[in-house]
C-alpha cells in the first residue's frame, strides 16, 4: 500500500511533504537517518484514510490511535499502570505539553528524576527524562 502525498490544493505557493519512511509489511524497521526514530508500515487506505503502524523507539503504535493527555507529565486521575495495563485502554502513546512541562514542574526536575533514583539505589538508569518521571516505558509525543 501506498499513501498519496500530493498537495490537494490548486495554489501554486502549495508545498508537498516528502513522503514518510514507508517499510514493506513483515520487514522489521531499521531506524537510520534520515529519519533515524522513525518507520511507517501502511496496512490498508481507503480515500485520505490509512490504517498504520508507527514504529518509534519505545515500540510500535498502531493508527488510528487515541492518545490520552499528560499535560505537565501527568495523566490525571489514572496511574501508568492503569492505561496500559487495562483491555479498554492499553494506550501506546500519550501525548505531553512542552511548554506547560517547562513551566511546572520544570526542566531540571525533569532532567534529574533518574539521576536521583539511581544515588538512591533506586534503579534509576540515570538517563532522567520524562519517561522516568512518568514512570511511562511506552511512547510520548510532546508538542508546543
Amino acid at each position: 500500500s501506498t499513501c498519496n502525498t500530493q498537495s490537494q490544493s490548486s495554489s501554486p505557493a502549495a508545498v508537498t511533504a516528502p513522503p514518510l519512511p514507508l517499510t514493506p509489511e513483515n520487514t522489521p524497521p531499521s531506524f537510520r537517518p534520515p529519519h533515524p526514530a522513525l518507520a511507517f508500515h501502511v496496512h490498508a487506505t481507503s480515500h485520505r484514510a490509512r490504517c498504520a503502524t508507527l514504529h518509534l523507539p519505545h515500540g510500535p503504535v498502531s493508527t488510528p490511535v487515541f492518545m490520552p493527555v499528560g499535560t505537565k507529565g501527568t495523566l490525571k486521575g489514572l496511574t501508568p499502570s492503569d492505561v496500559t495495563r487495562s483491555d479498554a485502554l492499553n494506550n501506546q502513546i500519550l501525548l505531553a505539553n512542552t511548554y506547560h512541562l517547562a513551566l511546572q514542574p520544570g526542566t531540571e526536575l525533569i532532567r534529574d528524576v533518574g539521576r536521583k533514583k539511581e544515588k538512591k539505589g533506586g534503579g534509576g538508569d540515570g538517563d532522567g527524562g520524562l519517561h522516568e518521571f512518568m514512570g511511562w516505558d511506552r511512547n510520548i509525543l510532546t508538542d508546543s
